[in-house]
């Protein structure tokens, strides 16, 4: 089942429908969210990051999974996470060939994002 998966974004001006692996990541800017594509575009819909996770975990159900909250400002997503770099305060999303940006984000949210890749290893290895 290789379906692609769509997320319906409706304002009272705008509705979107986007590919939701096409999605890297959200940023929060105020009461809106940016959402960066990665074909480099870059659309903001008027909600907060808080009720975007709440749409995400309500329309994309399991595969929610995909895309975890760094931080105040970012929601990823997790397929797309290159270089947690915690020292610099930057993580870098990219698909290794068409694109990459970088995220300054908290040492304590890099932290924590890092190892829950490393609790995941942890549990695929044993």
């Amino acid at each position: 089942m290789n379906k692609t998966k769509y997320l319906y974004l409706n304002s009272r001006d705008e509705f979107f429908r986007v590919d939701i692996t096409k999605i890297v990541y959200f940023e929060s800017d105020g009461n809106y969210t940016n959402i960066i594509l990665n074909n480099k575009i870059k659309t903001t819909i008027s909600m907060n990051l808080a009720q975007m996770q709440d749409i995400l975990n309500e329309n994309l159900k399991d595969r929610a999974g995909m895309f975890a909250r760094i931080g105040k400002r970012h929601i990823v997503n997790l397929t797309y996470v290159y270089q947690i770099a915690i020292l610099r305060q930057k993580l870098v999303m990219s698909d290794g060939e068409n694109f990459e940006y970088q995220i300054n984000v908290s040492k304590e949210a890099l932290k924590k994002l890092r190892d829950m890749y490393l609790l995941g290893l942890s549990k695929h290895s044993s």
